[in-house]
């Protein structure tokens, strides 16, 4: 393949240029097309609430809440008049289900501040979660501001999401625009070539814009998620760049060995190659895991993720190999540092010089107990606070202090008693009419004693302690359509929180006259952690059995798969340690990026963090098996074999570590929690993995199983010999 590809490399060349001119402009606006929801859980109690709130019943939760703030009392003549005839104009707009505000609601005094000069106007809009938020695109804009005495700032669900989507692209071009001079600076430093270093960034650029394409191509098809754009971008880079390194230092191994270029070329695609193929199998194997989820954003990683890797290894083997052979010799054009350029060429020609891989490596197998115990130890303690992690959903806290969003959520807590804007509804699809006239006053009122809810909305009036406190007027016609009903059920409960997940199960608890639905945002949440719970040990048996039997067709060992999941996972305690006491407790702020401390850390992300840094801890694994088993076939030398393995792969391994996490800790930068947390664990993952891991716990653990290591029953020996994957 690699002499086929050298002969062609002009084919082959011209053909991605011309992909390229196509995928540029197809890809380019991927974004604008994809999709902002898909955290509900399809066909959940919660999600089936909502739904027929949606196209039954026309209610439910406000998508948007305006904070209308005023110099004087609200009930003034000029504020009132204004507030009302807001109101009017909002329910007037296309795609508005229902507005209704303090004004127009017989001033409802829920909807009004503690201090009487702020009014609340909630508004509910139609349709899917995409024409939810096309529509409020075009009305909040025309609202926000100063209307006469009063000024408008927007809040609630959609508005949060709509910021944390115009937050997160304009983080993620910034994240790019930092990290792309470092990971060339870096590049420069591990090849000393302008060339050499240029060719892997190359790759990587064309691995994101394929990517690109493919998400838009998926889009047609399934829901994609447009948050699975931002670890595209970091997967896509790193994982290329990373792909190319090994095969770029492994063709200038060969060229300093005297071979020519399309002899280089090929023994390069046959062993790192190779390689390449097999490490990004196993990586998109991890990614798949998240396939499980029934929850369209979860699945939009594993679609982004895996589409991106198999790009990155495509680009890889086939382009790469193609450019090299264009370039020849003059991949070590434009030296930088030509020290650098001896060492590389020295390595190359496995000269006895015993580095600096090679003398830990000895050292550590010296005395393999003793380090290993400190090391695991160490890890260990890091993960220690992963033991009290709490889980809930992204609000407007993700959002940066100065967001709009943010802060007018902040006067909702801060200034009104109620939760207004994120009232609990519980619906009851098949309830007939007799059924609505004798038995609904008495469910409501019963709800209504529930600690923790402060009034229940019902067609029968509202209900606060067991009585009823407002006679039922027109605006009650809403809560009624040809068959059931549904009541809305306010508390003055934070919704992501264990006491409003606790208020979920208590409502659900509660005997009802017949089928009763919960839905809202706290039902949601609930619904996603059951969900997550069940699905959890599914995606993990995945990634456990394709890791044994993928590690066991490369390697021939049944001892090498068991121990790379065990240090894998070894490896992520203290990532998830670090997650707990950072983004949970809140500290470390000061080297992080200042953030909203919500004393919870996000449901979905340890999820995504542990498929990809599994995925990124095997590629690792996978590159320096693969040298540690050639030197073994060469020498039959177990411990020269591991020491000569991480001598060849240390300083890559480590380059590459470094090329990722920088593209990672970019993300640090983000005002976004989310997408902070997800650099800066990740980026750590790597770190550990590429240092602790494969430098010490590595070599400590291959010393002590010995020619274990290599053991396989007979009966696998021999299927190894038919099906496995040696040269």
């Amino acid at each position: 393949m690699g002499r086929w590809l050298a002969r062609r490399r002009l084919l082959v060349l011209l053909v991605t240029l011309a992909a390229l001119v196509v995928a540029v402009p197809f890809g380019s606006d991927v974004e604008s097309r994809l999709s902002e929801g898909g955290i509900t859980v399809p066909a959940s109690e919660s999600a089936l609430a909502d739904e027929l709130l949606n196209t039954r019943f026309e209610g439910g939760s406000p998508h948007l809440v305006f904070i209308a703030a005023a110099d004087k009392d609200i009930n003034a003549v000029p504020v009132s008049s204004e507030g009302t005839a807001l109101t009017k104009q909002l329910a007037d707009e296309p795609g508005v289900v229902q507005a209704a505000s303090y004004w127009t609601l017989g001033k409802a005094p829920t909807l009004r501040s503690k201090d009487g000069t702020t009014g609340l106007i909630m508004v509910r809009l139609a349709g899917d979660e995409d024409q939810v938020r096309k529509t409020a695109a075009r009305i909040v804009p025309e609202v926000v501001g100063d209307r006469g005495p009063l000024k408008v700032t927007a809040t609630g669900v959609t508005a949060v999401r709509m910021e944390i989507e115009k937050r997160s692209e304009e983080d993620l071009t910034k994240a790019e625009l930092l990290s792309g001079p470092l990971v060339l600076i870096i590049l420069l430093l591990v090849f000393g070539s302008v060339v050499a270093a240029s060719t892997p960034l190359a790759v990587g650029i064309l691995a994101v814009i394929g990517s690109f394409v493919i998400l838009r191509l998926l889009d047609m098809v399934v829901q994609v998620s447009v948050f699975s754009v931002n670890i595209t971008t970091a997967l896509g880079l790193g994982l290329a760049i990373d792909y190319s390194l090994f095969i770029v230092t492994r063709y200038r191994e060969e060229l300093a060995r005297g071979r020519t270029v399309h002899e280089a070329i090929a023994q390069s695609v046959r062993t790192a190659g190779r390689t390449v193929l097999f490490s990004a199998l196993t990586v998109a194997v991890s990614l798949s895991a998240m396939l499980v989820f029934p929850m369209y954003h979860l699945r939009s990683f594993a679609y982004s993720g895996i589409a991106v890797v198999i790009l990155a290894a495509l680009g890889s083997v086939i382009i790469l190999p193609a450019l090299l052979a264009v370039l020849g010799h003059r991949i070590d054009a434009l030296n930088v540092r030509r020290l650098f350029r001896r060492n590389a060429k020295a390595a190359a020609a496995h000269t006895d010089r015993e580095g600096f891989w090679h003398k830990l490596a000895m050292a550590v197998m010296r005395r393999p107990l003793p380090f290993a115990l400190t090391v695991t130890a160490i890890l260990v303690a890091l993960g220690l606070p992963f033991l009290r992690a709490e889980f809930g959903d992204s609000d407007d806290r993700v959002l940066p202090a100065s967001s709009p969003a943010h802060q007018g959520a902040q006067v909702l807590r801060e200034e009104f008693d109620n939760r207004e804007g994120s009232p609990l509804n519980v619906v009851l699809p098949d309830l007939s009419a007799q059924a609505q006239s004798t038995e609904l006053a008495g469910y409501a009122e019963q709800l209504s004693t529930v600690p923790g809810i402060t009034r229940v909305d019902a067609l029968t009036g509202s209900y606060s302690e067991g009585r009823q406190v407002a006679p039922p007027g027109p605006a009650s016609a809403r809560f009624k359509a040809d068959r059931g009903t549904w009541l809305s059920v306010v508390s003055d409960t934070e919704p992501y929180s264990e006491r409003g997940m606790d208020l979920v199960d208590t409502i659900r608890a509660q005997p009802a006259p017949g089928t009763a639905l919960v839905g809202g945002q706290a039902a949601l949440l609930v619904d996603s952690k059951t969900t997550l719970a069940d699905k959890l040990p599914w995606a993990l048996g995945i990634i456990a059995v394709s890791t044994m039997v993928l590690l066991f067709l490369f390697t021939g060992s049944l001892l090498i798969p068991l121990k790379a999941i065990v240090l894998n996972l070894l490896s992520l305690t203290a990532t998830f340690g670090a997650m707990v006491y950072i983004f949970q407790d809140g500290h470390l702020r000061w080297l992080v990026g200042d953030f909203t401390v919500t004393g919870m850390l996000d449901i979905d992300t340890p999820i995504l963090m542990f498929c990809v840094a599994f995925g990124l801890s095997m590629d690792y694994e996978v590159f320096l098996l693969s040298r540690i088993k050639e030197e073994y076939h060469r020498t039959g030398d177990n411990i020269s074999a591991v020491a000569w393995g991480l001598e060849r792969t240390g300083r890559l391994v480590t380059a590459a570590a470094a090329l990722v996490a920088t593209v990672l800790l970019a993300f640090a930068t983000s005002g976004l929690t989310p997408l902070k947390l997800l650099g800066v664990g990740l980026a750590l993952a790597v770190i550990v993995d590429a240092t602790l891991v494969r430098g010490i716990l590595v070599p400590a653990f291959m010393r002590l199983a010995g020619r274990a290591n290599w053991w396989a029953p007979r009966p696998l020996a021999r299927l190894h010999q038919k099906i496995g994957l040696d040269d």
